[in-house]
């Protein structure tokens, strides 16, 4: 059995089952995670132009997965600060959760795009990955990044994830 989430397992089973984001101005990676599984995964990129995403992708996507939840990296500074990436990327999150009526909680992001390359470049070197990484894969492992450690902390935290989340 794969640690894979399945949308139809997901709304079979009433399982949590959540998007994750990584927010860009070119593109915008995806993930999914389910807490059946307490797995993450990258799934696709969709394309933006400048920082416009093309809302009918993540309105197919919304629609196989049926999300409860979408969790969205914000990208501080190293230091703790915001951006105008950091802003920009909370203005998305707040239209995506408006767009799809869904709840939507932020999640720091700092460092997931290194770890993401880091992770592809070792899956490269092992032979788990054959073709190039791409700039596309990157941003697709960082949603799952993301979106993992999100998973993570709630769990660490014992918390229910249908407990008021923060818009």
């Amino acid at each position: 059995m794969s640690d894979t989430p399945d949308p139809k397992d997901a709304a079979r089973t009433g399982k949590l089952l959540a998007l994750g984001f990584d927010f860009g101005a070119r593109r915008i990676g995806v993930a999914v995670g389910s807490d059946a599984t307490g797995a993450a995964r990258p799934l696709t990129s969709i394309q933006a132009r400048d920082g416009r995403p093309q809302w009918s992708e993540i309105d197919k996507i919304a629609a196989q997965w049926k999300p409860s939840i979408l969790i969205v990296g914000l990208p501080y500074n190293s230091d703790g600060s915001e951006s105008e990436m950091t802003r920009r990327a909370r203005r998305f999150g707040h239209r995506i959760g408006d767009r799809l009526k869904l709840p939507v909680e932020f999640a720091d992001e700092r460092l997931s795009s290194r770890e993401a390359e880091a992770r592809l470049r070792q899956q490269r070197q092992t032979g788990d990955r054959r073709r190039r990484v791409r700039k596309e894969d990157v941003d697709e492992m960082a949603a799952a990044i993301i979106l993992q450690g999100w998973m993570d902390r709630e769990q660490q935290q014992g918390k229910e994830v249908d407990d008021q989340p923060v818009r």
